[in-house]
């Protein structure tokens, strides 16, 4: 086991996304995950049916405790939901993980349409978070509200990406899943370079915490050390593994497989899957 993440994320009952995706992508991966949830979710694969934030008290605490004691190699930031949330999260980071580096998945709307941040909590998750950011990791519609555009298309996209920068501390990793078309196509962005992704899109309905699962992946990947694009690579081959060998519950945007790298019987185990770990 090498590495420690701190997920600051919400909680999802179903398992799929949320902190339950992303113990298991971390651990699935080799890492220590530790948690700080900043909200409850009566959460299943047909859709968040509510919601309860945590009081902002106690997700400084939890992050505050953990950090003193623990410490963390990295931090993956998830559901926030409210302004007052990202506020208490932006102030604990500044007095508990100045340094430690940030992967912060803006995550705005469930998959099945609920929403999951405040609208007027926007401008704030821009102005308090987006700067503290090692790496943002948007998809289109998140990536729309952040700059005030609708995006659709490959050159939406592209042009997207220096406001984007703008936005982020150190990188963008834009993520096309909702481009039309059997290609998908995410890009990372940093300081010096633009890296280009792609892979055919599976056709399938169990894709529900792929965001949370990938941003958590990309997290492990840095606190194990990782240069950024390497953890980037990984996490999409991991995440990729995970719908293709996704377990088939529930009635609708079914969860993936977290646990494909991992074998009940060390004596079988598929060296192939080995290949996500770092050695």
């Amino acid at each position: 086991m090498k590495g420690k993440v701190l997920i600051i994320a919400g909680s999802d009952s179903g398992g799929g996304a949320g902190i339950q995706a992303d113990i298991k992508a971390v651990t699935c991966l080799g890492g220590f995950a530790m948690t700080a949830i900043t909200a409850l979710t009566a959460q299943n694969t047909l859709g968040v049916h509510g919601v309860h934030p945590v009081p902002e008290a106690f997700i400084r605490q939890q992050i505050q405790v953990v950090m003193e004691d623990l410490g963390a190699n990295a931090i993956k930031i998830g559901m926030l939901a409210t302004r007052s949330i990202i506020a208490t999260v932006a102030q604990a980071l500044a007095d508990f993980a100045p340094d430690v580096p940030v992967v912060l998945d803006t995550v705005m709307v469930a998959k099945g349409g609920h929403p999951l941040l405040e609208p007027e909590a926007v401008e704030a998750l821009k102005a308090e978070l987006l700067p503290r950011a090692t790496v943002i990791t948007p998809n289109l519609p998140e990536a729309g509200v952040l700059i005030g555009q609708t995006l659709t298309t490959e050159q939406d996209m592209e042009a997207a990406l220096p406001a984007l920068e703008a936005l982020a501390a150190q990188a963008v990793l834009l993520k096309g899943g909702h481009l039309e078309g059997d290609t998908l196509l995410d890009m990372l962005v940093t300081a010096d370079s633009l890296h280009r992704f792609t892979d055919t899109r599976l056709e399938t309905r169990h894709t529900h915490g792929t965001g949370c699962t990938l941003a958590s992946a990309i997290a492990c990947g840095l606190a194990q050390g990782l240069p950024l694009v390497e953890a980037v690579v990984r996490a999409r081959a991991y995440v990729r593994r995970a719908i293709e060998l996704a377990p088939g519950y529930g009635n609708g945007h079914g969860p993936l497989n977290h646990a494909h790298t991992v074998r009940a019987n060390p004596e079988q185990m598929d060296t192939s899957a080995t290949t996500y770990l770092l050695k």
